[in-house]
């Protein structure tokens, strides 16, 4: 059933010297397939964040408040979706789209065959289809963001899994990391579109995270640092299994803190860890694991969830760990400085992906996450302090 409203009240604490942020949970899409991406942005220029999803055959958005859903393309390539970014590029008001499908990780040569970029021009009316752009792209095709330069300018950063030609994460080539620039004047047709490679220093990756037109990169063989004006040049990697104690296990999901690094390790895996750099020693990391009870740990967030300027980190597994647990968490420093986790959502979401928003304009942020095996959208409102 599209668009159930039902609430459910979430707040889990663990001790006196912790409390644990209060969500309210709303299931507003209980038919979704995959869930593959999410992303947040005004659709419709009405002022408020909607949100919107790249699941296996389509690509949607949900109307705030109300939560409608509208289907913006169906059945882009014969294979699935996979990735979906949305930001006002050219201050009208209203996100530009862009989408990646065709996804087939086990095929790294083949471009028709693997993966696919499409920029989405808008209809006047939004209850019609999108028009699909085909802009180029590489093969394995799998993450994408709208990403601002030093100009002020957005930018589409795309990030295949693999680099061409690779098997088993192994090969010649390092993953393509490829900048898209778009001319505003054309938008909507694909002479508007250049693209270029800023970085191949590793051969599989996952996921990025973006501070003001900073990427750090996570893969295999570390965490890579580029700046998304910066030209490709050599290893870019900051934290690989040389410099960091214990070793990185390669990264899998990975976001910037203000002073640390949070990572999955590896890809799909179990372990939630944070970088710190060492005092006095340059290009020194130590790593700290968090947990290594994640099964499947497939989403990643830093978000200041009380509004005290403290980082928290939320965490999202797809699959039940050895005590039968998944869902979502979120770790956070108690006043002796030592990180404590609390559930947001246990076994009700298989975290495919999540993301971070104030959807009412309270000043709080609250979390967005689709679930893969559990079918489901869910918003979650913070309700801290209340």
């Amino acid at each position: 059933m599209r668009s159930s409203l039902a609430i459910l009240s979430l707040s889990f604490v663990l001790s006196s010297a912790f409390s644990a942020p209060e969500f309210e949970r709303q299931v507003i899409d209980e038919t979704v397939l995959v869930g593959y991406g999410l992303a947040i942005g005004d659709v419709d220029g009405d002022g408020k964040p909607d949100i919107l999803l790249a699941d296996k055959r389509h690509f949607s958005w949900y109307k705030n408040p109300g939560w409608e859903e509208t289907v913006m393309l169906r059945n882009l390539t014969l294979r699935d979706n996979v990735c979906i970014a949305a930001e006002d590029i050219n201050g009208d008001g209203q996100v530009e789209v862009a989408v990646g499908a065709r996804w087939n990780p086990g095929n790294t040569v083949e471009r028709m065959a693997s993966g696919s970029v499409h920029f989405l021009d808008r209809p006047e009316d939004l209850t019609k289809p999108w028009t699909a752009v085909e802009l180029f792209h590489d093969p394995t095709v799998h993450r994408m963001r709208w990403v601002p330069g030093a100009d002020g300018k957005f930018r589409l950063v795309v990030l295949p899994l693999h680099g061409i030609g690779n098997k088993k994460g192994e090969g010649e080539n390092g993953v393509n990391v490829r900048v898209y620039e778009p001319d505003l004047r054309w938008l909507g047709q694909k002479r508007a579109w250049s693209h270029r490679v800023i970085d191949k220093s590793l051969h599989v990756t996952h996921n990025f995270d973006n501070i003001r037109g900073d990427l750090y990169i996570g893969g295999a063989e570390g965490i890579v640092r580029r700046y998304v004006e910066s030209a490709e040049e050599g290893d870019a990697r900051i934290i690989t299994p040389e410099n960091s104690e214990p070793p990185t296990r390669g990264v899998g999901e990975v976001r910037k803190g203000k002073d640390f690094i949070a990572a999955i390790e590896p890809l799909h895996g179990n372990d939630l860890v944070v970088y710190t750099e060492k005092e006095g020693e340059q290009n020194k990391w130590t790593r700290t694991l968090l947990t290594d009870q994640l099964n499947e740990g497939h989403a990643l967030a830093i978000v200041d969830l009380f509004g005290d300027e403290n980082e928290e980190i939320v965490v999202g597994s797809r699959k039940p760990n050895e005590a039968g647990e998944m869902g979502i968490q979120i770790y956070s420093k108690n006043q002796e400085g030592a990180w404590e986790s609390s559930w947001v959502d246990k076994n009700l979401i298989a975290v495919e992906d999540l993301k971070v928003a104030d959807l009412d304009g309270d000043g709080k942020q609250d979390l967005i996450a689709s679930g893969r095996s559990t079918l489901n959208l869910v918003i979650y409102w913070n309700r801290s302090g209340k």
